[in-house]
């Protein structure tokens, strides 16, 4: 029996060969995917740390930029990936398995927004944690819808949602703010209160679910697929141009402008665009909903934003799918991404730890900043040759434990 049974499993491979297809790492991960979350962790640090994009120039300014905004919305929509690993990738977990998933993506979002309310205590509202945690439980209810209906749905949340936030929060002035955050126990444990997560925050997540849910229609697709790789990255090139080119068309040469440029992002501030981060639309003409500079959060920043990380996400694929030097290369990196959020609390950790000065206008070194991406690199190269999962990936996987006895 064993020399008939030979035959049948040397044959095996090339009757089923998508296990070998996607050469992601334990937990179900794609490799491409978490070297798009170590980009954007990485970007989340060119602005943090790096010197603001008025002290720097040529490749160094281009770069700058680029982190400028598309980081953290990177970021966000890969968030919306992580949720299509715990719902269910290709398809959408159901039964007492989909219960489960739903259990460990409502605990997560509560221990996020726990840990970024603590974190903004100490850091301001510049961390997306706590927003993390809100987008969680806004798109649970869309977690087993398939990628067409969820492009659908970011999309339009992308056409309306920008110009709803503009009249929404000409309507909110100081005293409804001030009387909102008085009952608000959010906003007196931290400066984040429900409505800076919902509309005047940093990445509040009425213009900034669209991101997520963009990321959860990727994570829906067969990205080791080639078909579906060519036509990613065609759209999300067409969606890049199509939105610079129409707010550059409409807004003037301005449109793509960051307030970076002028030396006035914040230490905290991961960018500015032309629509102001603190709730103050009514002095803010409504012609800037035709701009598309970095957090404007415009329709045209939205669609080209989302454009550029479906670029990132694509391209990352595909260079560890056909490259394989390369992902040998690059594996110290992809650890980084396979532990982003103990790479991302660290390095504020870090800047309080040794006063490393951000990326203000006093900040005009780029030591700091490649001190501090080399740093991640060697804990997280160091730290997954023993462990699965990175330190505060450990602690939050063992709190979504309890899902498991959900019946």
């Amino acid at each position: 029996m064993t020399q008939t049974q030979a035959p049948q499993e040397k044959s095996a491979p090339p009757e089923n060969p998508p296990p070998r297809a996607s050469p992601g790492p334990s937990m179900g991960r794609l490799v491409g995917v978490d070297l798009a979350r170590a980009l954007a962790v990485f970007g989340m640090y060119v602005v943090h740390i790096g010197p603001p994009l008025s002290a720097t120039h040529g490749v160094a300014g281009w770069v700058r930029y680029m982190a400028d905004g598309h980081s953290s919305v990177l970021f966000a929509t890969l968030a919306g990936f992580s949720l299509m690993l715990i719902a269910g990738r290709l398809e959408p977990k159901t039964g007492l398995a989909g219960r489960q998933a739903r259990a460990r993506i409502v605990i997560r979002a509560a221990v996020l927004l726990a840990l970024g309310t603590v974190m903004a205590r100490e850091y301001g509202g510049v961390i997306i944690l706590g927003f993390y945690g809100v987008y969680f439980l806004l798109a649970l209810p869309l977690v087993r819808l398939r990628a067409r209906t969820l492009a659908v749905i970011a999309a339009v949340l992308a056409l309306v949602t920008p110009q709803l936030a503009y009249v929404l929060s000409s309507w909110v002035g100081d005293s409804v703010r001030q009387s909102i955050n008085a009952y608000d126990p959010l906003h007196r444990l931290s400066e984040v209160g429900v409505l800076d997560l919902l509309l005047t925050g940093f990445y509040p997540a009425l213009t900034w679910l669209p991101f997520v849910i963009s990321g959860m229609a990727l994570g829906r697709l067969d990205l080791s697929c080639g078909a579906v790789q060519r036509r990613l990255a065609a759209f999300g090139a067409a969606l890049t141009v199509v939105a610079y080119g129409m707010s550059l068309l409409l807004a003037g040469k301005g449109a793509l402008r960051s307030m970076a440029e002028d030396g006035s992002s914040s230490s905290g501030a991961s960018g500015s665009g032309s629509m102001p981060l603190d709730g103050s639309f009514p002095e803010t003409p409504a012609s800037s909903l035709l701009t598309a500079g970095p957090h404007s959060g415009t329709t045209f920043d939205i669609i080209g934003s989302v454009g550029v990380a479906i670029l990132v996400v694509v391209g990352a694929t595909v260079a560890m799918e056909r490259l394989p030097r390369l992902r040998r290369l690059a594996k110290p990196v992809i650890a980084v991404g396979t532990m982003s959020l103990t790479a991302y609390v660290g390095h504020f950790l870090a800047q309080s730890v040794f006063s490393t000065p951000a990326g203000t206008g006093t900040q005009q070194s780029w030591v700091p900043l490649l001190m501090y991406v080399l740093g991640a690199i060697v804990f997280a190269a160091v730290w997954s040759r023993f462990f699965r999962r990175g330190p505060l990936e450990y602690l939050l996987n063992a709190a979504t434990k309890p899902a498991k006895r959900i019946r």
